[in-house]
């Protein structure tokens, strides 16, 4: 299993009450219909608004991402079946609402939790 972290900083005209809008309603259900068959498991993650009452332990951190994207695909070659096509309407899309993005392709392990 191939998963992939996509990091996005909103656009400098849009808020982030707008860009979890935006992200929610609309891009998501774009991205799962554009890359079926090959994504297996999509899941978005958006910052809080106000994280203050989360400092501790990280006083006056000021995270430069608004948002992340988990994309999990059986394979490589299901991966690069979709980002190698040069036809997807969901680019432009996502460059007219982030200002960055950044991807990292990672290895997930899961680690128990001990009473």
């Amino acid at each position: 299993m191939i998963k992939v972290m996509w990091f996005l900083k909103r656009a400098e005209h849009l808020s982030l009450a707008e860009f979890r809008r935006w992200w929610l309603e609309q891009h998501a259900a774009d991205i799962a219909a554009d890359q079926r068959p090959f994504l297996r498991r999509y899941k978005v993650d958006v910052r809080v608004a106000d994280d203050a009452p989360f400092a501790a332990g990280r006083p006056g951190t000021d995270s430069p991402w608004d948002g992340i994207a988990e994309q999990w695909f059986d394979s490589v070659e299901d991966y690069n079946a979709v980002y190698q096509r040069g036809d997807r309407p969901t680019r432009g899309d996502t460059l007219a609402h982030t200002s960055r993005f950044e991807r990292l392709v990672v290895e997930e392990h899961e680690m128990p939790v001990l009473p």
